[in-house]
């Protein structure tokens, strides 16, 4: 998996964004309703979350998932440098505009540096390096030129280079092609899932545990609340974090790398390993007899 800690989420080096401009409605994923542009109650002067250490319990699971890519601290310290939202209505409105656009962009650029890292030298690494390159060349456009972006029109220019780099990163593996696969809730307790192409399938509620999903593209697939306990991840292909923060699991995940195991999955506490009761002084060991 390649490297991509720069399109991850900054808090620190961002205005709250994304606790602002979005909007969410009560749900499982959000305890209360809140319209776009106005700020989350919990949203501090700081700009940091006040009940972070508490989303989960406090009801806001979707706050714990979400990742804007690095979007947030590109807008408010490139797109809007030394500029906060609270000081200028007319500065908000551009800098939630924005943000809205600059996620969907951050978010492509993420999976074009996982294609890179996927794919050989040839053609298909050329159009990837350039559909990467044209990506952050709209990303890194003024408030008006990020408004005029059609993110839908430019991510269907994109994908199909995605798909590409993950049909070549699966060769030969065999793998099934479950597209869009509804799978809500589905057992697939130990299934081989080698290469299988998941791209967009809902996984809510999956029993995963101990399947193999080597190689599998996982690109867009929902997995809130999917049991993940034994199941090897080792090598699954366009696999975020935040995917990982949805879902349950335990030490015995096998992930890539460069992701962690959440701190809410199950069984992350070594027991310590207590040493060996001392043997009474003057004893022997009673050897086994040979076979």
């Amino acid at each position: 998996m390649a490297e991509t800690t720069g399109l991850r989420g900054d808090c620190a080096r961002c205005v709250g964004l994304c606790c602002v401009a979005p909007a969410f409605a009560a749900s499982a994923d959000f305890a209360q309703h809140k319209p776009a542009g106005r700020p989350c109650p919990h949203l501090r002067t700081d700009s940091r979350c006040g009940i972070h250490d508490e989303l989960r319990e406090r009801g806001y699971p979707g706050c714990v998932v979400f990742d804007c890519f690095g979007a947030g601290q590109r807008v408010s310290q490139v797109t809007y440098p030394g500029r906060d939202w609270r000081d200028d209505p007319d500065t908000a409105a551009g800098m939630f505009a924005a943000f809205t656009v600059a996620r969907p962009l951050h978010e492509l650029l993420w999976y074009l540096t996982e294609a890179l890292a996927l794919t050989p030298p040839g053609p298909l690494r050329d159009a990837l390096h350039a559909a990467r390159d044209a990506t952050d060349t709209l990303a890194a456009g003024t408030p008006e030129e990020l408004a005029a972006v059609d993110v839908d029109a430019h991510r269907g220019r994109v994908n199909p280079l995605l798909s590409a780099a993950s049909d070549t990163a699966r060769a030969g593996t065999g793998g099934a092609d479950r597209r869009g696969a509804m799978l809500l809730g589905a057992d697939l307790r130990g299934a081989d899932l080698t290469g299988a192409n998941l791209r967009g399938a809902c996984l809510v509620g999956a029993d995963l545990r101990g399947a193999d999903l080597r190689r599998a593209d996982v690109t867009g697939v929902d997995l809130r609340g999917a049991d993940l306990r034994g199941a090897d991840l080792s090598s699954t292909l366009f696999l975020h974090q935040s995917q990982l923060d949805a879902a349950r699991g335990d030490r015995r995940t096998a992930l890539p790398g460069t992701l962690r195991h959440p701190g809410h999955w199950t069984g992350l506490t070594l027991t310590p390993v207590r040493p060996p009761a001392a043997r009474p002084t003057g004893t022997t060991r009673r050897r086994r007899p040979r076979r």
